[in-house]
């Protein structure tokens, strides 16, 4: 890999992010926290001085006016380095209100991540510090580097690389020829989906700036919310439905969503959303069915209460109507399933992509026919379009490693916390980007704060893997990645 290349790269994609960093300055002025101007300001310089420093002292890094013959390598570490800095740098702020800066670094990367577990133990913090926890995840929901991407000259060309090196799907899915106009289009809907969710939970009775934060915080899959009992504390049946929806499209690839603006039908041609669509219903009657027959509750709400919880679950947002940590056993041993699901691929939803597992089960069936029928040629096709046997291997790969970091990080966390209801949850819920576990301490209504230093760094590089899907991080563990040049 080529230092230089490097260096201009992630130098000019920090620097545009210590820009990025000053929004919340904006909200701190507007309500008249001057305190939290510092906070931001130092995040900001700190970035923009690290961009500069690097582009300016690695040889010929400023020379290079665009990156367009960036290698694989290089755009696959460009793009985990960015996103490990903008971990570090996100987590400056939160120094400046006590936080320990393990739990810095933990509320950073859960922001970043849109991953929505917490360490917060009580809600008293500025408009500014809410604003940015939210923020955070509204840029890591479509990812920072697809940002960059569509506004930078830098990365008109280069951006395809780093652009699947960011979101690495099962197929290199885009809708535009050009890979700037892709991240272009897909930043419009993000967009016009975000205001029309605010608009619309402002006129269910949310506060403004609430309307603001949990809008920016559900389109982007990502659970932080500035009530302490998250969407269950607005009280409100109709804030829940609106919530639950735009949860359900966050779920949706936006690509399909593009296309599926002009020709609703399109949606359902879909392979993939229609077994998105088709495992929420099943799931949520499950779960509905379960609640109804242990707990006497109104069915209506086991309905609604079912089906938020499995749309939150399985697209990595997060968000509770309810403290499902209280339902009765099997409700949480299906709920717990869902985690392993997964939203649709190129969505803001995290978890291991129901394209994925589509995949998995048409060679599982191709395996069987085989062995019946030793001499047939079975082709595995997703929408009529075959899947190359080298997608399929390495989507079986990428499982197994999943499953593999997963029952690592469970042991590890079981052990260090002594409850394996911790490990087990908390290890998928973090690999997924789902936010809050199954249990007690780290349930929907509790909080990581608690945990074991050791756990909250564990779960925090379980986030950023699961952030970027294995890919980059698998990449790494090779040697011959590590093999630097200076141009």
């Amino acid at each position: 890999m080529r230092l230089n290349y490097l260096a201009n790269a992630i130098g000019i994609m920090l620097m545009y992010i210590g820009l990025v960093i000053l929004s919340p300055v904006a909200i701190a002025l507007f309500y008249h926290e001057y305190e939290s101007v510092l906070p931001f300001t130092s995040a900001s310089i700190t970035a923009i001085t690290i961009g500069y420093f690097l582009r300016k002292f690695i040889k010929n890094a400023n020379t290079l006016e665009n990156l367009n013959d960036i290698k694989k390598s290089e755009a696959l570490f460009s793009v985990a380095a960015c996103w490990v800095i903008f971990g570090l740098i996100s987590a400056i702020p939160y120094l400046f209100y006590d936080f320990t800066p393990v739990n810095a670094l933990f509320e950073s990367v859960s922001g970043i991540t849109t991953t929505g577990a917490t360490i917060l133990t009580h809600y008293n913090y500025p408009h500014a510090l809410f604003f940015w926890r939210s923020f955070t995840q509204w840029l890591g929901g479509l990812g920072i580097i697809v940002l960059f991407i569509a506004i930078l000259p830098q990365f008109a060309v280069a951006g395809r690389q780093m652009f699947f090196a960011e979101a690495p799907g099962p197929t290199e899915d885009k809708f535009t020829p050009r890979i700037r106009n892709t991240a272009s289009a897909l930043w419009k809907i993000y967009l016009a989906f975000t205001g029309l969710e605010i608009g619309l939970l402002i006129w269910a009775g949310m506060p403004a700036f609430d309307a603001l934060c949990n809008s920016l915080s559900t389109l982007s899959a990502g659970g932080f919310s500035l009530n302490e009992y998250s969407i269950m504390g607005y009280g409100s049946s109709k804030i829940t439905w609106i919530v639950l929806v735009f949860m359900f499209l966050a779920g949706i690839s936006f690509n399909l969503l593009y296309k599926g603006l002009r020709n609703p039908i399109t949606l359902f041609k879909n392979e993939e959303f229609r077994a998105y669509f088709v495992s929420v219903l099943v799931m949520s009657s499950l779960i509905a069915g379960s609640l109804f027959l242990n707990h006497n509750t109104n069915w209506l709400d086991d309905i609604q209460n079912a089906l938020f919880q499995v749309v939150s679950i399985t697209t990595s947002s997060g968000f509770a109507s309810v403290d499902f940590e209280k339902w009765n056993y099997t409700s949480k041993l299906l709920l717990f399933i869902v985690m392993f699901m997964g939203a649709c691929a190129s969505s803001a939803g995290g978890g291991i992509k129901l394209a994925r597992w589509i995949v998995v089960f048409k060679s599982m069936k191709s395996e069987i026919l085989k062995i019946l029928h030793p001499n047939a040629i079975v082709n595995i096709k997703i929408d009529n379009k075959t899947v190359p046997t080298e997608t399929a291997r390495q989507i079986i790969v990428f499982i197994f490693f999943y499953f593999l970091i997963f029952g690592i990080t469970a042991i590890l966390i079981s052990i260090l916390e002594h409850n394996s209801a911790v490990g087990l949850t908390g290890a998928i819920s973090s690999l997924g980007n789902i936010g809050p576990g199954v249990a007690v301490t780290t349930g929907p209504m509790g909080n990581y704060n608690d945990l074991h230093i050791l756990s909250k760094l564990i779960f925090t590089v379980n986030m950023l893997v699961g952030r970027l899907e294995l890919i980059p991080f698998m990449v790494m563990l090779q040697k011959d990645f590590w093999t630097f040049k200076e141009n």
